[in-house]
């Protein structure tokens, strides 16, 4: 399979597939890599697609990135990256994962992909960090007077990133969409997720033995198998 590494507009990313005029723009979760996509692509480039993955800041080839993984900064560089692809692709669609999945429905949502694929998606962010916040019993006017809190959980809980969330709601998002869920998710809740693709209209796929973290043999399989049917 062949393999670009490049940068757009400064973002590193992998090209994944021969020259094609379909591809898919793939958004990593939380301590994932653009290098994650190569699994993707095995998938989706002998069907005549590619795949191009950007690391996110903080993740892969950035790590060490003066830009933050915060919603005002990714939205920014996702749209950038797709305004980039317009031009050379004639069809394309967004794979997204986990708060990969929920940066690239607030980027993208304005714009046109056919198609979305969202593994164990973020869908709805504001109730998330609720629910962090219940878990590490914070108040929202802890929130508001101190700006930041850290949990013992690791997560840094954020006021300014709560009020970008209740200001940026995934209302406008309407692109045809496929879900695959777990079961055993303990990040978004079963209702949640119906509740969302309901609205939005999605196919919804839940594996019951599945985790939010694909990762086992048997997850990863399933989830090839649900890939193989959509892309």
């Amino acid at each position: 399979m062949e393999k670009i590494k490049l940068e757009i507009a400064g973002i590193p990313a992998v090209l994944y597939g021969k020259r094609s005029r379909r591809v898919y723009l793939y958004v990593h979760g939380k301590n994932g890599s653009a290098a994650e996509a190569a699994r993707f692509a095995r998938t989706a480039c002998p069907a005549g697609w590619q795949v191009l993955a950007v690391d996110l800041p903080e993740h892969g080839t950035r790590k060490n990135s003066p830009e933050k993984l915060v919603p005002w900064v990714v939205t920014r560089e996702l749209q950038t990256v797709y305004a980039r692809m317009q031009p050379v692709w004639k069809h394309i669609r967004v794979y997204g994962v986990s708060i990969g999945a929920w940066f690239a429905m607030q980027a993208l949502q304005t714009q046109t992909p056919e198609k979305a694929l969202l593994v164990s998606p973020v869908v709805d962010m504001e109730r998330l960090i609720c629910d962090m916040m219940q878990w590490a019993k914070v108040t929202p006017e802890q929130l508001c007077e101190k700006g930041e809190i850290t949990t013992e959980f690791g997560q840094t809980l954020s006021w300014r990133y709560l009020c970008w969330v209740r200001q940026h709601p995934l209302d406008g998002w309407q692109i045809p969409t496929a879900i695959l869920y777990a079961g055993q998710d303990t990040m978004t809740s079963r209702d949640t997720v119906t509740t969302f693709a309901q609205k939005h209209h999605a196919e919804l796929t839940v594996y019951e033995p599945g985790e939010h973290w694909f990762h086992t043999p048997a997850q990863l399989d399933a989830m090839q198998t649900w890939e193989r049917a959509h892309r």
